[in-house]
């Protein structure tokens, strides 16, 4: 679709406009709290986002807010061409074709989509799009089988959806359309007729009654007929009865045959989901609003089922044989209750795919134990529901994980190569990399090695020669594009600016778009040919001229020994030698598996701004990547394994005591802080380390993790009902005794991530200790992530008073 440009004016008056539009540059600010913790897009700018490319690789689409208007709209702007981005009106934009909206077919000739509800199919050469579909139903997952169809004007691909529970078949040639699945909610029907007292019952009534036989009869002699009128035409699909259970997944194998979907089972009663009560209310009553259970809680089980159209069949999937499928956690043996019981318990699973090789003849399966100590790659026989070969296991007696690991509900982080080798994410050498295996004899082949992440991987379509890897193999704190052939080799680099690319490969594979930042510069739009070393064209400009005039810091990244003689980075803001005033902070960030000791655009982009507050101020800033940070490989990932509080606070101790040994800060007077896992660390620095941090700030913290989710908190601690130790030693609220210094707590009391009632419970705890010197602000209409600028500024202003009132010498 070519682009219109909207302005046509000479070249002198452009020139004329252009000189007189500039406006004067401001003058550099003091930086303050209110000035720092405004609306974003008024005062720093919004950066591009959402980059999707049109099916022929020469337009990119972006969302983008320069008139910093109260939300972002639709942009687009040509790949080669040198006018600036354009605004897509809104008619438009909900209309466009993008080449991330679907597959394509086997010859790369056509691609299927849904927007809005309804399917559309776009002919790549011609660039017409055709909708196939308009109904009040939502159709959804379009994919192309070659599944021959009775009425096809010619030989070509099919197309399968989603509509509600069940899977449709579409002849695009002819408009066909058949249901292929009658999963239906709800219990199956009675037998006919049905047995013991019920049976009993309806003999005797058509016994004793004339008419309810007349229309038993009638009913009969009707499923008969219906039988008579169906033969020599395509049956209806068998009815599978789903009952209680939700159905995600629905798959179809190319040929058409085989049907698979997943199952999840709510847990059965005895479960509760937290509520959590907003008190400012647009009703002016309290209103609950539904969260979550806590980590132990029962969860969902998970099933696979397959249906053989060619049997007209439906069964589960059985996983047996699957080696380690009854394996009890290694940490079992330090409770002997648990390591003498005998009892053989399969481990629960959590199935993805089946994701169906190239030429459809084999179907790769992934499964995960819910406990996270495994991941296993298997081949599936769909005639049987079994395991036809076990490709690969994946074991950590910590928890699975990793980039490109923790993902797998797609063919982004695995699938298949060419129809005889499956390529997959594996940690087994301590750090995420590239491994393919051969199908058929089992043989792996390592496509990437070194202590470095390959973070995400684009593999090679068929006829192509490269694989495009985001990899930190230059350096921890960055995000590199790298080239790598087929069958893997030399890599050849393609970015080159310091810092970090989120990457988006054109339909045509010789171009890509891309968000590039670096330590103190937003994100911004680039566009380059896929080439090593080609020059990269920056094509936005979000930042605001008031931002601008601050000679933001780019922070130093420095390495520190730890006591166990892991190398930790931390990101250094150094004052001024006439402003430095001898006392330090420490930033804890949050997320938990996060990095932030990188030469990027910070997602703590505001903590960023308070960093070159305070180191205006005098202020020596530190910010750790402690353990269990992401960027740095398996073992200092899991180096808070059965422990939070452990390795990860020593790492935040060694770093202060860095500071007093290498840059001159006085050891009484050192505060830290930070939010969520980073609220966490504060509590749990001032409760057990005392003598090492003068103060600090706990931010929307968890206070006791048997009350934390479960997806995140039993991957790192196991069950609190089996692991009682790794959440006694792991939780603050059980080390409260230990505060001495000064110490406030930020909350929001809609918090739905970390709940209201964690830091409510802490201070009534506090309270019958009788400790002194901590206060709490609270507030009232705040979620985990705070939205309201007046939110920001006022807790930021708490904590800065804090730091003022304590550190100064």
């Amino acid at each position: 679709m070519p682009l219109r440009h909207s302005f046509c004016l000479p070249a002198a008056l452009l020139l004329h406009v252009a000189v007189q539009a500039q406006p004067a540059k401001p003058a550099q600010p003091t930086l303050t709290v209110p000035l720092i913790m405004q609306a974003p897009a008024r005062w720093v700018g919004t950066s591009p986002s959402n980059i999707r490319w049109s099916p022929d690789s020469r337009h990119i689409y972006f969302n983008w807010n320069p008139a910093r208007n109260r939300r972002d709209s639709l942009y687009a702007v040509d790949f080669g061409g040198k006018a600036a981005p354009q605004l897509v009106p809104a008619r438009a934009a909900a209309t466009l074709p993008v080449a991330e909206a679907g597959p394509m077919d086997a010859a790369r000739r056509q691609q299927v989509y849904a927007r809005n509800g309804d399917l559309f199919l776009l002919d790549l050469t011609s660039q017409r799009e055709r909708r196939l579909t308009l109904t009040a139903d939502d159709e959804s997952g379009p994919t192309f089988v070659e599944v021959p169809s009775k009425t096809a004007a010619k030989p070509g691909p099919s197309i399968a959806f989603r509509r509600g529970d069940n899977l449709f078949l579409l002849d695009p040639a002819t408009g066909y359309l058949a249901q292929l699945t009658d999963l239906r909610r709800g219990m199956a029907p009675a037998p006919d007729p049905p047995a013991g007292q019920r049976g009993t019952l309806q003999r005797q009534q058509t016994a004793l009654f004339d008419v309810l036989r007349q229309r038993e009869a009638d009913r009969k002699a009707a499923k008969v007929l219906e039988k008579k009128l169906a033969q020599g035409v395509l049956h209806a699909p068998k009815p599978v009865y789903l009952g209680g259970q939700d159905v995600d997944e629905l798959r179809i194998s190319p040929d058409g045959r085989f049907v698979t979907w997943r199952l999840s089972t709510p847990p059965g009663g005895g479960e509760r989901v937290a509520q959590v009560p907003a008190f400012v209310t647009a009703t002016g009553y309290t209103e609950d609003v539904p969260t979550r259970a806590k980590v132990g809680d029962r969860q969902a089980a998970y099933a696979l089922g397959i249906l053989d159209r060619a049997r007209d069949s439906a069964y589960a999937f059985n996983p047996k044989n699957l080696p380690g499928l009854f394996d009890k956690p290694a940490y079992y043996q330090e409770y002997p209750k648990l390591a003498r019981d005998t009892a053989r318990h399969r481990r629960a699973l959590l199935s993805f795919g089946p994701f169906w090789s190239p030429d459809g003849q084999r179907a790769l399966l992934a499964l995960r134990a819910l406990d996270s100590k495994d991941r296993w790659l298997v081949l599936l026989d769909g005639a049987t529901g079994t395991i036809s070969r076990t490709l690969d296991r994946q074991h950590d007696d910590a928890w699975i994980g990793g980039p490109g690991i923790d993902d797998e509900d797609s063919e982004r982080n695995l699938g298949w190569l060419d129809p005889q080798h499956v390529w997959f994410h594996s940690e087994t050498t301590g750090f995420s990399h590239l491994t393919t295996v051969d199908v058929a004899s089992g043989a792996k082949t390592a496509l990437t090695s070194g202590p470095f992440e390959v973070q995400t991987a684009v593999p090679p379509h068929p006829g192509e020669a490269w694989w495009y890897l985001i990899t930190n193999e230059s350096d921890p704190g960055e995000k590199q594009l790298w080239r790598m052939p087929r069958h893997g080799g030399r890599r050849e680099r393609i970015t080159t600016r310091p810092g970090a690319y989120e990457v988006t490969i054109a339909p045509d594979g010789r171009r890509a778009a891309a968000r590039y930042s670096d330590e103190n510069h937003p994100w911004e739009l680039v566009t380059f040919d896929l080439k090593p070393g080609a020059p990269a064209r920056t094509v936005t400009h979000s930042t605001t001229a008031e931002f601008e005039a601050y000679p933001w810091r780019k922070p130093e990244v420095v390495t520190i020994t730890a006591r166990d003689g892991t190398a930790v980075r931390a990101r250094l803001y150094r004052p001024e030698k006439g402003v430095k005033n001898g006392a330090a902070v420490i930033f804890v960030h949050g997320a938990g598996y996060l990095q932030n000791a990188h030469h990027w655009w910070s997602h703590y982009f505001r903590e960023y701004q308070f960093h070159n507050l305070l180191a205006d101020k005098g202020y020596t800033v530190l910010d750790v990547d402690y353990r269990g940070s992401a960027g740095y490989g398996r073992a200092f990932r899991t180096g808070i394994y059965r422990w939070m509080g452990g390795n990860d606070l020593n790492d935040e101790v060694d770093a202060a005591r860095w500071l007093t040994t290498t840059q001159g800060v006085d050891a009484k007077r050192i505060g830290l802080y930070g939010g969520s896992y980073g609220g966490f660390m504060t509590l749990m620095a001032l409760f057990t380390q005392p003598d090492v941090f003068r103060c600090g700030a706990a931010l929307r913290s968890v206070t006791d993790w048997a009350h934390y989710n479960h997806g995140y908190t039993s991957n790192i601690l196991n069950e609190p009902q089996t692991d009682s130790v790794a959440y006694r030693r792991s939780s603050p609220i059980y080390f409260a005794e230990g505060l001495k210094q000064p110490l406030l707590i930020c909350h929001g009391m809609v918090d739905t991530n970390v709940h209201f009632q964690d830091v409510v419970r802490l201070s009534q705890r506090l309270i019958e200790l009788g400790k002194t010197g901590w206060e709490m602000a609270v507030y009232p209409v705040e979620d985990h992530a705070f939205v309201e600028p007046s939110s920001w500024a006022d807790e930021y202003g708490r904590i800065l008073a804090l730091f003022e009132r304590e550190l100064r010498p």
